[in-house]
């Protein structure tokens, strides 16, 4: 028999090493969060397991596992047809199911058949993800970051953005998210992760960082839209060294119609995001919003955002939260634009564990 089961924290530590990793859940469970690079071959669909189940709690465990039994022989010989014909016998995969049980040693059993060398995954992805919590905490507390400060629309993802193209260990948390981090940060036609795959998203960029070399990040509070922060990391940002990004609020207004273009090309779609707000404006004040966005005012709105929610809410909340931001380093691009973002992130990197005092990206006196 050439199945091996192998422990969640030796499989993790070999994820590289295997030809793939097979996901035999179905789709909705692999959809919800799943091993990094996983594949999804599921033994039963989501109908299909959701008629097992009817049947074993209806009818009897026996005529359950018996329909069930049909029905995964009938996905693993359509897995097999589809993925398996023009692989080496030197293919070997890592197999998981929830616990490590039928669903997956089911498929393992044939592979072995076959003359494979299949690796399970002891305790299934329950296992994995007991794995990854106990381990985040660890991960998170062995690097060093530098957070990028700056209050709305000062260009922190573009520089994050600039950094990661000049070779920076970035950790994006907006982009692991699918969200911009504030009231009006849900990204038209993208839904965020389930928080099981945000943990899983941060814990494996966290893996994969250099301990030598520090990690830029965006100045986050502890949820992203709807998604927790892990606590671990939370806490070694916040007592990390700043980089405090100063921009115009000209620049500032510019940019923002840029990257929420949606907002300009929707008003509709804005002035229900307005809405948010009602509780902290004031119906008078956001209906204001309303009647500017219709009359085709954008730029007045968003200036007026700055001005009464998204500024006031930054000035008392950064020094509070980030411990060093008092004696952050000011850097400044000289200007919101792309190759103004990439110049300022290489001057960053060039004087990286300098002393030079002088704001980056701003000429001295």
């Amino acid at each position: 028999m050439n199945v091996t089961q192998v422990p969640a924290l030796d499989a993790i530590a070999r994820l590289g090493a295997y030809s793939a990793i097979i996901d035999a859940r179905s789709e909705d469970e692999f959809a919800e969060d799943h091993l990094p690079g996983a594949l999804n071959w599921p033994s039963l669909n989501n109908e299909e397991r959701k008629l097992v189940g009817t049947l074993y709690k209806q009818v009897s465990p026996f005529e359950a596992q018996k329909r069930g039994a049909a029905l995964v022989a009938a996905n693993i010989a359509r897995h097999i047809e589809r993925e398996l014909l023009d692989k080496p016998k030197s293919w070997q995969p890592l197999i998981y199911c929830w616990r490590g049980g039928k669903r997956s040693n089911s498929l393992a059993l044939v592979l072995g058949q076959i003359g494979l060398r299949v690796a399970v995954l002891e305790g299934g992805y329950k296992a994995f993800r007991g794995a990854v919590l106990a381990s985040l905490p660890e991960l998170a507390a062995r690097l060093s970051y530098r957070v990028i400060c700056g209050p709305t629309g000062s260009g922190k993802t573009r520089l994050l953005q600039a950094l990661a193209q000049a070779g920076a260990q970035v950790l994006d948390l907006e982009a692991l998210a699918c969200h911009r981090s504030s009231v009006l940060g849900q990204i038209p036609g993208e839904t965020q992760p389930s928080q099981k795959r945000f943990d899983n998203l941060v814990w494996n960029a966290l893996r994969q960082f250099d301990a030598a070399r520090p990690v830029y990040v965006e100045s986050e509070s502890r949820k992203v839209g709807n998604l927790a922060v892990p606590d671990a990391l939370i806490a070694a940002m916040r007592a990390s060294p700043c980089l405090d990004l100063q921009l115009p609020e000209p620049e500032r207004v510019a940019l923002l119609l840029e990257d929420y273009r949606f907002f300009v090309q929707d008003p509709a779609l804005f002035c229900a995001r307005l809405d948010a707000l009602t509780a902290l404006r004031g119906t008078a004040v956001v209906q204001a919003w309303h009647d500017k966005v219709n009359a085709g005012d954008i730029e007045t709105v968003v200036r007026e955002l700055l001005a009464t929610h998204y500024d006031p809410g930054y000035a008392r909340s950064i020094a509070r939260n980030f411990s060093q931001y008092e004696t952050s380093k000011k850097i400044a691009p000289f200007d919101r634009s792309v190759g103004a973002m990439a110049e300022l992130a290489h001057e960053i990197l060039t004087q990286a564990g300098t002393a030079n005092q002088e704001p980056l990206g701003v000429p001295g006196p």
